[in-house]
C-alpha cells in the first residue's frame, strides 16, 4: 500500500549506543555494563549497518538525530569522533536546522568529550538527572550525585551547547510529593528549554521487579502519584512550559523534534543493537546483544525481525502514539497517511471517549482533555482491534 508517508525516505535517525557505566535498578533497555565491551569493534559494526541501510533506503535531508542507549556519553573522546565522523560519512545531507540530540548521563560529560560532541553535529543533549536528593538516586541505582547535574550541565553551556533538557522521574521507592516538589523548583531553576518527567513503571528482568514480588519495593501510593503528576502539570504551566506530549514540557518551539516524528507515526532509520526501526510500512527490530549483533553485521544487516505493518495496525498505531501529544490528531494528517477520514474508520472509540469526557473534538481534530490525560492509557487502548470496519 503506497501512502503520502512512505514515498519519501526518512527524516529521522536513531541510533543505540547500548553501553552503561552501570545497571540502574527500574532499567529494562537494551544496555550493558560498558566493562569489557567491545566497543570499537560495535562501532565498527554500528559503521557497516550504516552503510547496509543507506544502500538499500537511500537518505535524503536529515531533520533529526537521536543517540540514545544505554549511555552514549560513556563512550571516550577518540570513540565519539569515530562515530560522529560515521554518522556524517553516511547521512552526509543534513537540515540548516537540523536537531542532532544525545542522551546523557550526568559525571560523563567532561569539557574534552563535549567538544569533541559539538564538533561532530551534536546541538541539543539530554541528561538522566531523575531527582535531586542524593538518597532517591543511590536508591534506583543512580551512580551520579546533585553535584554532578550541575557540574555537567555547565560543562555543556561551556562548550555552547545550550539545547539541554534534563529527565526527572516521579512515583520512585521512598519518594515523596514534597521531594518531587523540590526536584521540580530545582529543575526549573536551571531555565532549560525543556523537560521529560517519567513516572516509574516496574519491569519484568529488573531488580525492581523482583524486589516489589518481595513485597520489598516501598512504592508512593495511587493518590501520592496523581498528586504528583498533577503538581508537575500545575508547575511546568505556571513557568511558562507547554505540555506538548503526556510527559513532556517544553518552552515553545523547543520540542524534541525527532520524538514528534515518532508521535506523529513518522518514517524512521533505527541503528544499532536492539533498535527499532520503521521505514516504508516496515517495521524492523535489530539483533540485541553487542556480540551477537557485531557478528550479523559482517553477513549483511542485523536483522532480529522484520515485517509490514497493515494498514489497520497502522491506523491504530497512529491513533495510539498521536494522542500522546496534546494537540491530538488531525484528520488532515489521518486522510494524508490513509486516505481515509478518522470518523470512517474509528466512529465507536472516537464518540465513546468525547462521551465520556476523556476526548475534545474540534476542527477536524481529537484530542485529550485534561482528564483524559490522567487516563491517557485507557483511551489508547479503545484502539486497539476497534476499527469501525476495514
Amino acid at each position: 500500500m503506497t501512502t503520502t508517508n512512505n514515498s519519501r525516505p526518512p527524516e529521522a535517525v536513531y541510533i543505540h549506543i547500548p553501553f552503561c557505566t552501570n545497571k540502574c535498578f527500574y532499567c529494562d533497555f537494551n544496555s550493558y555494563v560498558l566493562k569489557d565491551q567491545p566497543v570499537m569493534d560495535y562501532l565498527r559494526a554500528l559503521d557497516r549497518e550504516m552503510e547496509l541501510t543507506v544502500e538499500k533506503t537511500p537518505p535524503g535531508v536529515i531533520k533529526t538525530i537521536f543517540v540514545g542507549g544505554g549511555t552514549p556519553t560513556v563512550l571516550k573522546p577518540d570513540e565519539m569522533a569515530y562515530f560522529l565522523a560515521s554518522v556524517r560519512t553516511h547521512f552526509p545531507h543534513w537540515a540548516e536546522d537540523i536537531e542532532f540530540s544525545m542522551e546523557a548521563n550526568p559525571g560523563t560529560t567532561d569539557p574534552e568529550k563535549l567538544a569533541v560532541m559539538k564538533a561532530g553535529g551534536v546541538n541539543r543533549v539530554s541528561f538522566g538527572v531523575q531527582a535531586f536528593q542524593n538518597e532517591l538516586l543511590t536508591g534506583i541505582g543512580r551512580i551520579h550525585n546533585v553535584d554532578d547535574v550541575y557540574r555537567s550541565l555547565e560543562n555543556a553551556r561551556s562548550a555552547g551547547l545550550d539545547n539541554l533538557s534534563v529527565d526527572l522521574m516521579f512515583g520512585l521507592p521512598n519518594q515523596t510529593v514534597d521531594m518531587l516538589a523540590e526536584s521540580i523548583r530545582k529543575a526549573l531553576e536551571l531555565k532549560l528549554p525543556h523537560y521529560s518527567i517519567y513516572s516509574l513503571k516496574v519491569e519484568e528482568n529488573t531488580l525492581f521487579h523482583t524486589l516489589f514480588h518481595k513485597n520489598k519495593l516501598p512504592l508512593p501510593n495511587e493518590e501520592d502519584e496523581l498528586q504528583m503528576y498533577l503538581l508537575l502539570m500545575s508547575s511546568m504551566e505556571a513557568a511558562g512550559y507547554n505540555q506538548y506530549e503526556i510527559s513532556n514540557f517544553a518552552k515553545p518551539g523547543m520540542e524534541s523534534r525527532h520524538n514528534i516524528t515518532y508521535w506523529r507515526n513518522q518514517d524512521y532509520y533505527g541503528l544499532g543493537a536492539g533498535a527499532h526501526g520503521y521505514v516504508g510500512r516496515q517495521r524492523h527490530i535489530n539483533i540485541k546483544g553487542v556480540n551477537p549483533y557485531v557478528e550479523a553485521t559482517r553477513s549483511g544487516l542485523p536483522r532480529l525481525d522484520a515485517y509490514p505493518i497493515s494498514p489497520q495496525e497502522a491506523m491504530e498505531d497512529f491513533m495510539m502514539v498521536g494522542l500522546r501529544m496534546r494537540e491530538g490528531v488531525s484528520d488532515t494528517a489521518f486522510q494524508a497517511q490513509f486516505g481515509r477520514s478518522m470518523e470512517e474508520v474509528f466512529a465507536a472509540p472516537l464518540h465513546k471517549m468525547v462521551h465520556a469526557g476523556l476526548l475534545e473534538q474540534g476542527g477536524g481534530t481529537y484530542r485529550l482533555s485534561k482528564q483524559g490525560i490522567l487516563f491517557g492509557n485507557d483511551v489508547f487502548g479503545e484502539f486497539v482491534g476497534a476499527l469501525t470496519e476495514v
